[in-house]
Order: structure tokens, then C-alpha cells, then sequence
């Protein structure tokens, strides 16, 4: 029985080192159908693909070095405008999430590689490059350096519930019987540039404010990692949704940016 997509949010882990047998054509097929069926609440222009690489041919991808024994590659080519960094956040963490259903592992990785490398034979729609790499397959025993790298980075760390999510006001905890709870929790689990963790939110009565704060500049694409975890969670437990931009929403504090507000039909 294949584990649930709230499953996958909990165990899902960046993996850097893999066994070197590359996708099976059973799991490429399925990896690739699911890619043409996903879609996104957001609008944006985004193309996923899913490559292989020949790594007995002598291919080395030129990432920062720790990516070990991955052959097969899915490349993300994204438009340069905010809506589309949000669609491609969240429409490739649905890819990334069936990954893992299906036993796999991978590690989003942003800026720290060559793009003309990965980019040889490739041409993208006009207003598309290459911004996204990420490696998938079989997780193998992480070595001592991905261990540091993972120490480093803080990846098993989280910031607090109470630190990220507000109620009423940006003092105020949200109750723990709160509807949202659930949601805003696996939000809180996604991954993010260097474990920035950008997302803040305030709930209020029927729908929930989403801010971020701009640390790095993959801030927006991680919001749209973060909306992808609530969101689902959200459709799972059966609750329906929408997105919208809203005007005269609570000014949160200086160094956080409004995105936009989720309100429950």
C-alpha cells in the first residue's frame, strides 16, 4: 500500500548520496505521467522534465560536489516573475512528494550548479530558464560529509510552531484546536533554501494570512514548497479552498512581505 501524501511530508528528507542503478523504466514511466498531470493553483510558467544522465560515460553533473551515484536528474525551467516561482514551489514538491510514495529519494538544489551542463540539448519557452535541478533514486548510506553538510545546514532543525504562526494578531499563539492546525503544521516540515524557513502566517476567523520574509532570493519558490504542503494537507482531510490576493490585510512587521491569504469555502 503506498503511504499517504501526509507520510511522505513527515519522512521526506534531502538525499545526497544514491546507489548509482538509476530509475527503473516502471518508476521513470509513472515519475513522468505524473509530472504531465500535476498543476499548481498558481498561475506561472514552469516546465518539469525528468532527464537521465550516462555516468559510465565519464558525465559528471557539476553541482557543489555532493551529489553522489544520481543519474537521473529532473530539471525545472521557470519564468523570471514571482507568480511563477510560486507555481514552480509548489507544482515540483507534488513531484517530489510521489518520489517519495514511490520509495525514492531527492534533494532540491538551487543556484549551486553549472546550468549549461545540465542545460546541453535543452531549450526552455521563451521567459524560461533553468533554474532547478534536483537528483532522484534509490537513497543510499549517507556519507560522513553529507552527514556535516546536513548538520551545517540545519536540515533536521524547525523553527518553533508558535515562532512561524499567529492567531488574530502577530502576538497571539494559535489555539492547538484550531482547524488549521494540521495544515499549517506540514507547512511548517517543508523544506527550504538553507532551511531559511520564510513562511509566517496569521489565521483569522475562516482563512489564513501568508507572509514571508525575502532572506534569500529563492524565498518566493519556497513559499510555494511551504503553500504546496498546506494546501494538500487541506485537500486530504477533505477541506476545500482558494487563494487570492487580498487588499487591507493586518500590516505584519517590517521585514516580512504580504503573499497572499487561503479562505476556506
Amino acid at each position: 500500500m503506498r503511504m499517504s501524501i501526509i507520510d511522505a511530508m513527515r519522512e521526506r528528507r534531502s538525499v545526497r548520496t544514491f546507489d548509482g542503478k538509476g530509475l527503473s523504466r516502471d518508476k521513470m514511466a509513472e515519475l513522468e505521467k505524473f509530472i504531465s498531470e500535476s498543476g499548481s493553483p498558481f498561475d506561472g510558467n514552469v516546465s518539469i522534465r525528468l532527464k537521465k544522465f550516462d555516468l559510465k560515460g565519464g558525465y559528471k553533473p557539476s553541482t557543489y560536489g555532493m551529489i553522489k551515484g544520481a543519474e537521473d536528474f529532473f530539471l525545472l525551467g521557470i519564468g523570471g516573475d514571482e507568480g511563477s516561482a510560486l507555481a514552480a514551489g509548489y507544482r515540483f514538491e507534488l513531484v517530489v512528494l510521489r518520489a517519495r510514495q514511490l520509495g525514492l529519494g531527492t534533494c532540491w538544489i538551487a543556484a549551486t550548479f553549472k546550468g549549461s551542463d545540465f542545460d546541453c540539448g535543452e531549450t526552455w519557452p521563451d521567459g524560461e530558464e533553468l533554474k532547478v535541478i534536483c537528483p532522484v533514486g534509490v537513497a543510499e548510506k549517507p556519507t560522513v560529509k553529507e552527514k556535516l553538510t546536513r548538520m551545517a545546514l540545519g536540515s533536521k532543525r524547525r523553527k518553533d510552531f508558535d515562532d512561524l504562526f499567529f492567531y488574530q494578531d502577530f502576538k497571539t499563539a494559535v489555539p492547538t484546536d484550531n482547524p488549521f492546525c494540521e495544515a499549517l503544521e506540514m507547512l511548517r516540515l517543508a523544506p527550504s533554501d538553507t532551511n531559511s524557513q520564510p513562511w509566517r502566517a496569521l489565521v483569522d476567523g475562516d482563512g489564513v494570512h501568508f507572509y514571508y520574509r525575502p532572506k534569500s532570493q529563492a524565498a518566493v519558490l519556497d513559499m510555494g514548497i511551504g503553500l504546496c504542503h498546506f494546501h494538500q494537507t487541506e485537500l486530504f482531510y477533505g477541506r476545500e479552498g482558494s487563494f487570492a490576493r487580498r487588499d487591507g490585510v493586518p500590516a505584519a512587521p517590517d521585514d516580512w512581505r504580504y503573499l497572499l491569504t487561503y479562505t476556506r469555502r
